[in-house]
């Protein structure tokens, strides 16, 4: 068996289990392995029980004798077992749901130990499902870390885990690519042993060290990719001719507001790009809420005016309408004849075969769509701008996608991920930087809370007062549904809980990013139109709807986010003209994770939490922190490995100084695995 062997290889593995794993894009021995855990558990010292101390919600490992025998009640739809621990105040129940078994499994006087969620349901201490060790099985793993992997149906948590098992048993799948010089400067493990601590960590210092290595391959075949197509390639020259820029001028000052002045820098700065005599490579770095989208149709409007097609790619269908909307409306207000197409995936065949027509018969049409627009067929005459979200960034090797849809266009990406200035350079080396630094003035400041578990009901009541004033309100949840050992709220049981809590008198949306797209667009377009009062998701709103009449932006587990994606999440409201709030849930006691917290509650200001995101981080922090940032690494976070980035930026410029092709037999298999790991990254990419 080797990294190259199908799926199968490993026993127990047979065709419908293959058929699971490939929706998880997991077809060999290699893909399982490095489908790595996305959290893990630390299973926690014991409480006896009963005791002094007072339970609180949240995950524990609960010590005690089997006091009697348990109770099992029939339902109409499942049998219900039960057992009491405790009495009067310090009482707790214990469920599980369809295991009439236990009843004769659990032995009367014996002592196990019960390992589960404590919720209170009802004002009674419940945990549902936990599992049962005996004392001598529980110790045996106590403070042990086990992964916890992202899943699809029909793939459990245990499969993942056997499976990655049988895999490891294999001494050295894996050929360790980087220069032992590097490994050596660094300290950095071996890759095999990396690979297995990542999945099985023998400590939290273990894990760190494996994190770290494989963090560091992440940013280096990145940097290393992105460096080595550019110095393959030419700069392009500019195919286009513009008409006198003084038109954005006039434009500008028809608005019924005023630009910002890094707006206005930021346009300068792209118009003087395209009448230089090469192709413009530059990306827009904006806060949310700071108006790149203005931005954008005032660059697309004069493009057109000179006669060239301008393209832009919205993340999602959603925006992609609710820009073309904007864009239409924007046309009138300026009184331009040029058309706005719109191309989507889920548009009819009707309706793409007329959106095709159209750009063909268009040569100055402003045309606006999802990544459709360059996996479709469509046919563009002149494109002279492609303007992408961060989403779908395009490097170097991407931008060949464009080369058989006409003459090489000018490329701006816009991104509201506030990237500090000396890791943007990294990142996006191949691109020149704008930075929209300030927010429109008529924007109301975003009023922040930080607070814990008690105030939830508190913010239900606040969230519907909202709601009867005529406004809406996201809920975020870390997880898509209950997992068995996470202590973290779930988008299933918790809009399901709203529903009940507000009995009818709202509305309350699912969403999450298991779901179809179609599913998708369809609860988001009904939360664009007011259709759906109060939406719960997963960060999948991190990007795209605009949505102004939302006030309420309420993130439970607040803690397992990174600051950046907290502020990214939390633009999500105030886009409109009312007061809005962010109400951040805070369920973890400790000072590091209230001081972070804090951060943001007393600034609206991304590039600084960025900044402090850095500081505040340590080299532990990874542990049930969610990863941020939009560049499709599978560990590796800019923020918190800041310093592994910067390493790998300047191994990469040394190593591509002496040896700019990598021809050298040292450096063959670095670029064997930079060319894998590039054509990975474009299939992320959905190109």
């Amino acid at each position: 068996m080797n990294k190259s062997s199908s799926i199968t290889q490993i026993k127990g593995i047979g065709a419908k289990t293959k058929e699971s794993f490939e929706k998880m894009g997991v077809y060999t021995v290699g893909d399982i392995l490095l489908h790595f855990p996305r959290d893990y558990v630390l299973f926690p010292k014991t409480v006896y029980y009963p005791n002094e101390e007072e339970l609180l919600e949240g995950m524990y490992a609960i010590r005690a004798m089997v006091p009697k025998t348990p109770i099992v009640r029939s339902t109409s739809r499942m049998q219900i077992t039960l057992l009491t621990l405790g009495k009067g105040e310090q009482q707790i129940q214990l469920v599980w749901y369809r295991m009439p078994y236990i009843k004769n499994t659990l032995i009367l006087g014996k002592q196990y130990v019960f390992y589960g969620k404590v919720a209170r349901k009802k004002g009674v201490l419940t945990m549902e499902q936990p599992t049962i060790y005996t004392v001598e099985q529980y110790e045996a793993q106590e403070g042990m870390l086990m992964p916890v992997y992202s899943l699809t149906s029909g793939v459990t948590n245990n499969l993942v885990t056997k499976t990655v098992r049988a895999a490891l048993s294999e001494d050295s799948l894996f050929v360790d690519y980087l220069p032992p010089g590097i490994r050596k400067k660094y300290s950095y493990c071996e890759y095999n042993y990396a690979i297995k601590q990542i999945h099985f960590p023998d400590s939290m210092e273990a894990l760190i060290d494996a994190r770290r290595r494989l963090v560091f391959d992440e940013f280096f075949l990145f940097i290393m990719g992105m460096q080595y197509q550019k110095s393959r390639q030419e700069k392009e020259k500019n195919g286009f001719h513009f008409c006198p820029s003084f038109i954005v001028d006039e434009w500008i000052k028809a608005l019924p507001y005023e630009l910002t002045g890094a707006q206005k820098r930021t346009i300068q700065e792209i118009v003087s790009d395209m009448e230089s005599p090469f192709a413009m490579q530059r990306l827009i770095q904006g806060d949310v809420g700071s108006g790149k989208t203005i931005v954008a149709f005032l660059v697309m409007a004069w493009v057109s005016k000179s006669g060239y097609q301008s393209a832009i790619m919205a993340p999602t269908e959603v925006l992609a309408r609710q820009h073309y909307e904007g864009f239409t409306a924007l046309c009138r207000q300026f009184g331009l004849s040029n058309k706005v197409i719109l191309l989507t995936g889920s548009m009819t065949a009707k309706e793409k075969r007329i959106a095709y027509e159209e750009i063909l018969h268009s040569p100055d049409a402003m045309i606006v769509g999802t990544h459709a627009l360059f996996q479709e067929k469509a046919n563009f005459l002149d494109l002279a701008l492609v303007i992408t979200d961060e989403q779908h960034r395009f490097g170097v090797k991407q931008r060949d996608a464009f080369a058989e849809k006409g003459k090489c266009p000018h490329i701006l990406v816009m991104s509201a991920t506030p990237i500090p200035r000396t890791l943007a350079i990294i990142i996006y080396g191949d691109m020149d930087i704008s930075v929209i630094d300030e927010v429109p003035a008529r924007r109301l400041p975003i009023k922040n809370c930080v607070v814990n578990t008690a105030y939830r009901e508190k913010a239900y009541s606040f969230i519907k007062e909202q709601v009867k004033a005529g406004h809406q309100a996201y809920v975020i949840c870390p997880l898509v549904e209950e997992t068995e050992n996470l202590d973290a709220k779930d988008v299933e049981s918790y809009s399901k809980e709203l529903r009940e809590y507000y009995g009818g008198e709202i509305s309350v949306g699912m969403l999450h990013g298991k779901m179809k797209n179609d599913k998708k667009n369809q609860i988001m377009e009904a939360f664009a139109k007011n259709e759906i009062q109060v939406l719960v998701s997963t960060t999948v709103v991190e990007v795209g709807v605009n949505v102004p009449n939302a006030t309420v932006m309420m993130i439970e587990n607040a803690d397992r986010f990174g600051l950046a994606q907290l502020h990214q999440l939390r633009g999500r409201v105030g886009r409109g003209d009312a007061q809005s709030y962010c109400i951040m849930i805070n369920t973890v006691h400790t000072k590091t994770a209230q001081k972070r917290l804090e951060t943001l509650n007393h600034s609206n200001d991304g590039f600084y939490i960025a900044s402090e995101d850095l500081k505040l981080r340590g080299p532990g922090d990874f542990f049930g922190i969610r990863q941020s940032g939009d560049l499709a690494f599978t560990l590796a976070d800019i923020y918190q490995d800041a310093d592994v980035l910067k390493e790998a930026s300047e191994e990469v410029k040394e190593i591509l100084s002496s040896d700019p092709m990598l021809e050298r037999e040292e450096h063959l298999g670095l670029k064997h695995e930079m060319e894998r790991f590039m054509d990975e990254q474009i299939k992320k990419m959905n190109l």
